[in-house]
């Protein structure tokens, strides 16, 4: 086959597909990987690793298939394995034929580069090593392959036997590798020991007559640095840094490869990608969050639901000024927002911006502002939280302004469980709606299974007439929080439901005696939200 021509410029490589599965809890299948590998394509990444084929059943059959289901746009696909063999002809090992056989363009070959693993787990020499390495690299080169060298244990193998280590790299870059990378593959080094590092590497291979050999960086998170020292590795010469989407990975997760790209662009200023695909890049991290079932977490740089987050009213006083004064970078840059968080540190400025989020223009009422500050407050002091519960706070806020909507009046509910004569559980609850204004009362009983579930059944069965739209709503989270533990049987509830439907999603707060009080506030104002950000009217009642 023609010779695969090398990308220029940096290297964004991705390896969420092989390395980032590693991850316990995380599996994909085929079509998981494929639609994985598209979301990685609109990010830009330079190298998608789809997997090990031939080691993997599921990675063999992923390339099968990406050959005519995968079109990429900016990426180029890789199959990662490992050298030949020791003592096996490079032309007749199995692993090197699968590889072939992928027809991936790009192959990523792993290499001891430690001799203590090389001995060790290898069980071979360190002469051995250097002719797997080599013969492999040539062997792929010479069928046309572009061919990496991920070089494993690197720079543990470096700090026991330099001299060994750089002659791994050697090896590789002579034989016709694009890119030797250096793998921190125990996740245990720090940036300063990075730095050194590769400086005594240039330094060594500089003197063996290869001072311009491409390197690239792999980092583990181990000791928490992985990121800090893929970016050490940049500013040290390295132009291919290799990371997983989210910081996917065994243990504690490879390099984030989205927290390294925003860093790359916004704060070194590299051009790696368009702004406007950068832009995409908080969408794309949940996009692929959901696929892998490893939803990003909130406390995520850049892309997580907190990254943007305010919530003292000291911060938020200044941010009404310029947002930038407690800002690290525009969220706009990656997709993401800002967003104020209203607690009981809230103050009237931390409210007016929130409101100003949720489409409320509050400049103008200062003593809104502070009778809705205090009612926080309040509220908070007995086990209310507004944090992650912006629908309940837009209805307290409608309320405040003589504009909360009242679809239905709650004339009384109940809810009981008792245990049958067969030993299960059986739960009823009764709901009772007044007039709606009509001449129409309506009374719901329902069973289910506990009496929170009864209660949101026979809610939603009187209101079904009157709104068909409570179909569309659906309870999807429901979290349950004990606020006073030590009162034992007798302490405060807080309930926070997650709900979602005709194109919404958002979380309600409820605050109770018991569960089935907080839980039944939570579910009311669930509806009424739901119904209300549908644009319904209200009944009249």
């Amino acid at each position: 086959m023609t010779p695969v021509a090398p990308i220029p410029g940096f290297h964004l490589y991705d390896t969420t597909l092989r390395d980032g599965s590693q991850q316990e809890g995380l599996s994909l299948s085929v079509a998981d990987k494929l639609a994985v590998a598209r979301h990685l394509d609109e990010l830009g990444v330079t190298y998608i690793e789809g997997g090990w084929p031939g080691a993997v059943p599921r990675d063999t059959e992923f390339f099968a298939r990406a050959a005519g289901e995968l079109e990429l746009h900016t990426a180029r696909l890789a199959a990662f394995g490992s050298t030949r063999k020791a003592g096996v002809d490079v032309a007749e090992d199995a692993q090197v034929r699968a590889l072939v056989d992928s027809a991936a363009p790009t192959i990523t070959l792993v290499a001891k580069s430690d001799l203590r693993h090389v001995t060790g787990a290898l069980r071979t020499s360190g002469e051995e090593n250097l002719a797997m390495v080599r013969e492999t690299v040539a062997h792929l080169v010479g069928l046309g392959r572009e061919v990496f060298v991920d070089a494993e244990h690197f720079f543990d193998g470096f700090v026991d036997d330099p001299a060994y280590t750089t002659s791994v790299v050697l090896a590789a870059v002579e034989a016709g590798a694009g890119v030797v990378v250096l793998c921190d593959t125990n996740g245990g080094m720090l940036p300063h020991q990075v730095a050194e590092i590769i400086a005594d590497l240039r330094s060594r291979l500089g003197a063996a007559g290869s001072p311009q050999a491409r390197l690239g960086i792999h980092t583990h998170n181990d000791s928490g640095c992985a990121v800090a020292n893929a970016l050490t590795a940049v500013r040290a010469g390295i132009d291919h840094i290799q990371g997983c989407v989210n910081g996917y990975g065994e243990r504690t997760g490879n390099a984030d490869l989205v927290t390294m790209l925003a860093d790359l662009q916004l704060k070194m200023g590299l051009e790696l990608v368009p702004e406007e695909t950068l832009a995409e890049t908080t969408r794309v991290a949940h996009a692929i969050g959901e696929i892998v079932n490893m939803p990003v977490t909130t406390r995520a740089p850049y892309v997580g639901a907190s990254a943007f987050a305010h919530k003292a009213g000291l911060h938020a006083s200044a941010i009404r000024v310029d947002p930038d004064l407690y800002q690290h970078t525009d969220p706009r840059a990656v997709g993401n927002d800002m967003r104020m968080i209203i607690s009981d540190m809230a103050g009237r400025a931390s409210i007016e911006l929130k409101g100003r989020e949720l489409g409320f223009d509050l400049t103008d009422e200062p003593d809104l502002l502070t009778r809705l500050a205090t009612t926080v407050k309040q509220r908070e002091a007995t086990g209310y939280s507004y944090e992650a519960a912006d629908a309940s706070f837009e209805l307290l806020l409608l309320d405040e302004m003589g504009r909360v909507p009242r679809f239905f009046e709650v004339e009384s509910w109940r809810a009981t469980s008792y245990q049958a004569r067969d030993g299960s559980l059986e739960s009823e609850a009764t709901v009772k709606l007044g007039d709606d204004g009509r001449g129409t009362r309506v009374v719901e009983i329902a069973e289910g299974n506990g009496p929170v579930n009864a209660l949101d059944t026979a809610l939603r069965q009187a209101l079904r007439s009157r709104f068909p739209l409570i179909d569309r709503l659906e309870l999807q989270d429901f979290k349950v929080r004990i606020l006073d533990a030590h009162h034992g049987t007798d302490a405060t509830t807080r309930v926070l439901v997650s709900t979602a439907g005709a194109g919404l999603e958002f979380q309600t707060v409820g605050v109770g005696a018991n569960i089935i009080e907080a839980s039944w506030e939570a579910i009311v104002d669930a509806y009424t939200y739901g119904l209300h950000k549908s644009g319904l009217h209200t009944s009249g009642v």
